[in-house]
């Protein structure tokens, strides 16, 4: 569990800084792309923890 929440919060940071890096309006732009990757990368994981039950 801990494991999949470093992964998840290192996706957050990742993506908020190569979108911020990359041109981003502003910080919030560049959140808002951290978050959709945070509940992409969430959902991944829900579905692939499902799929082995």
């Amino acid at each position: 569990m801990l494991r999949d929440l470093a992964v998840l919060v290192a996706v957050f940071v990742v993506v908020s800084a190569i979108a911020g890096l990359a041109g981003a309006a502003n910080l919030g732009t560049a959140l808002t792309f951290g978050t959709i990757a945070f509940a992409t990368v969430l959902v991944g994981m829900m579905l692939y923890r499902d799929r082995d039950a």
